[in-house]
């Protein structure tokens, strides 16, 4: 299954949807190259939606570690949110879980970007 990626803004924040897989090849290409857009367009808050995904590889991984910081040295806020226990487990055991900036459910996610 492919990496589908839709986004939508709510008020200020970009909402980046994904459902699939995102592993190395196409998938984590273009998932670089959605966010990357976001971050020329000047959005400052952006929330990775995680909630459809299936499969997470080491290349998944290294691309989003890679937008976290990406992200922080252009001053852009990125949240994961909805992981799921795999992916959670995934982040426990990579110690990332202290590196990505993690709520819930993407209202969490808008509710600490409105504070």
């Amino acid at each position: 299954m492919p990496l589908y990626i839709t986004h939508g803004k709510v008020k200020n924040v970009a909402v980046v949807w994904l459902v699939g897989r995102i592993v190395l090849g196409k998938e984590t290409g273009d998932l670089r190259e959605k966010v990357k857009g976001l971050f020329e367009e000047g959005y400052t808050k952006i929330i990775l939606n995680m909630e459809g995904i299936t499969l997470i590889d080491s290349a998944g991984l290294g691309a989003l570690v890679g937008l976290y910081y990406g992200a922080k040295s252009r001053g852009v806020s990125l949240r994961l949110c909805h992981l799921g226990s795999k992916f959670r487990d995934l982040l426990h055991m990579t110690k990332l879980y202290t590196v990505f900036d993690v709520s819930e459910t993407q209202a969490d996610a808008l509710r600490i970007f409105s504070d």
